[in-house]
């Protein structure tokens, strides 16, 4: 459970953290769409160096990076492994019935591989580098035109907010649910998977207690300060869009004819 670092803030004073979290919002979505025009080692070594450079100036130990990838890379190399032996093309070097494993399969599993990892540190240096309570108003910020067809985004940016804000005290919690649970003599991560599951049962129920109790008491706080999505509310924190801004957008828009660029001449 600590090893997740989803949600959670690091104070900073790097470029990311003085951009607008609209331009790193935006930015984020984009470099995931732009991810699968790359097609050649060319184009994911560009990613890579990019991703790398993202990294460095969010002055954030790549370190934490990797104990954030921790807990999803069995998921992200179960998802790869699948990509390897159903999908044929190229030079078979294994065939047994319905699973091939050929040329075009590894090189499309490790390519898959790219992408998961790559997105998920672009997403890990959104979240380390944007207090929760920015990024909510930068979705609210972004998604301001719907409301002209009656989507309700200041409820949904209420329940994201309140969703990012509480995510690490949920994992701390869980961890001190599960240390008071070894030292009555539990044991995690034993025996077969039913086992398994059973001794996470003490886990889930007193984890599931607390947050209907902490849903009731923020409730209870947002009716007695009369908070109300409905009305029209001012805002203490004000977001502004600065040339710097720009330029990671600018940034992006080259990084995408680079990645065309080298997708035709290897076409």
């Amino acid at each position: 459970m600590n090893k997740l670092i989803l949600g959670r803030y690091f104070p900073g004073q790097s470029f990311l953290h003085h951009l607008d979290p609209r331009a790193k919002i935006i930015a984020g979505f984009y470099f995931i769409i732009i991810l699968f025009l790359a097609n050649n080692w060319q184009a994911y070594l560009l990613l890579w160096l990019f991703t790398l450079l993202v990294i460095r100036l969010s002055e954030i130990s790549f370190l934490i990076y990797i104990r954030g990838l921790k807990p999803l890379i069995w998921l992200i190399l179960f998802t790869v492994f699948l990509q390897i032996l159903f999908t044929a093309g190229g030079h078979i070097y294994v065939e047994y019935g319905m699973i091939t494993i050929s040329q075009f399969g590894l090189m499309n599993g490790f390519y898959i591989f790219c992408r998961f990892i790559m997105i998920v540190f672009i997403s890990t240096v959104i979240t380390l580098t944007t207090k929760p309570i920015d990024l909510t108003d930068g979705i609210n910020r972004l998604l301001h035109p719907l409301r002209y067809l009656k989507i309700p985004v200041d409820e949904m940016a209420l329940m994201l907010s309140i969703s990012l804000r509480f995510i690490p005290n949920l994992l701390d919690e869980a961890q001190k649910v599960m240390d008071a649970q070894r030292a009555r003599g539990t044991e995690f991560g034993v025996g077969n998977v039913l086992q398994q599951m059973k001794a996470l049962v003490p886990i889930f129920i007193p984890l599931f207690v607390s947050s209907l109790n902490r849903a009731e008491d923020l409730a209870n706080t947002l009716e007695v300060r009369g908070y109300q999505t409905s009305k029209l509310r001012s805002s203490y924190r004000k977001l502004h869009w600065c040339s710097k801004d720009t330029n990671v957008m600018l940034i992006m828009v080259l990084l995408t004819i680079c990645l065309v660029f080298l997708r035709l001449i290897t076409s």
